[in-house]
């Protein structure tokens, strides 16, 4: 008999339904939860001594499961924990440093499969971190800075030929008078690089421009790889395909085999089940890598194309090979 399925992820995120839908019409058990649901409708019992690692159960008013037998672990994107009305602000701040370190240590140590371990995506999400790994695994990276001073853009400038572009070093989203925004990458005109004012109040990351055919999406589970060619149909597009979905064409294509193992031996090296990895395929047919993301969203590549991505996730959740 198959061991349960959890599901750590937000209520509302739809591309995990179609896993839950899967794995359920394979008749495994599936507890979904959320931790915005703790602890005001998430109930953690769990216990450890010397005899046995962790057990106990995670409760909802509906359903139980026993963490002792929880097979695998599917996270991606929870929500925030939610605590009752009427606490002051440090002492919400408080409850939820224990509430990590309690829900999120019981659940941390459980020793089974992950897609993907928190703790692995939280390092794997640093793009100098993703870089390196990159590099030493045989891929090929643009030319990358990343810095806070002018001179230091100027002088990549200097010794990079044709442009930059610029990008956010992490999270290109942010909310601003309760609107959501996106940073998206930019190419530097010349003009540019003779005002780089405001540089230095941050970080920021400044790349080689690579001359582009296309770009793929290579969506990797377990040691499966299913690889996408982006076409970008407007300008906007073809500096950053995520502001001009809608011009927008796809096409499936095979991965060539020096691309395939170092993808392989990068996700080894971070410790990633699942990645949504973006590569820029310049007019001879180079791939270059740019990043890798643990928690990239795959919902629509496999609606644009009819790959089986929520059947491969299914079956690295269940140890299929």
């Amino acid at each position: 008999m198959s061991l349960p399925v959890l599901m750590i992820t937000a209520n509302d995120d739809w591309p995990t339904d179609r896993v839950v839908t899967e794995l359920t019409g394979r008749g495994i058990e599936v507890f979904r939860m959320d931790t915005a649901d703790f602890p005001q409708r998430l109930a953690l019992t769990g216990r450890i001594d010397r005899g046995h690692g962790w057990a106990g159960e995670l409760a909802t008013a509906h359903r139980t499961v026993d963490l002792s037998r929880v097979g695998a672990v599917y996270y991606r994107a929870p929500g925030a924990f939610q605590f009752p009305d009427g606490m002051t602000g440090p002492e919400e701040r408080f409850a939820a440093a224990q509430a990590r370190a309690g829900l999120g240590g019981v659940l941390g140590a459980l020793g089974c499969r992950w897609i993907n371990h928190p703790t692995f995506m939280a390092r794997a999400e640093y793009k100098p971190v993703q870089l390196d790994a990159a590099r030493a695994c045989g891929l090929r990276i643009p030319p990358t800075l990343i810095t806070n001073q002018p001179d230091a853009v100027q002088e990549f400038a200097a010794a990079v030929p044709g442009p930059l572009i610029c990008k956010p070093v992490a999270s290109p989203v942010l909310i601003e008078d309760s609107r959501l925004k996106t940073v998206y990458t930019r190419r530097l005109t010349p003009e540019d690089l003779t005002d780089l004012r405001g540089i230095e109040t941050t970080a920021h990351l400044f790349q080689a421009w690579i001359d582009k055919s296309h770009e793929v999406r290579l969506t990797v589970v377990g040691s499966r790889m299913f690889a996408t060619e982006v076409h970008a149909g407007s300008d906007a597009a073809r500096e950053d395909w995520r502001s001009d979905y809608g011009s927008l064409t796809y096409t499936t294509t095979t991965v060539p085999a020096d691309v395939g193992a170092g993808m392989l031996l990068l996700m080894d090296q971070l410790h990633l089940a699942y990645g949504a990895a973006d590569f820029v395929v310049d007019p001879s047919g180079r791939w270059w890598f740019l990043e890798v993301n643990p928690c990239g969203q795959w919902d629509w590549i496999q609606g644009a194309t009819g790959q089986p991505i929520a059947a491969a996730i299914a079956d690295e959740l269940q140890g299929v090979t």
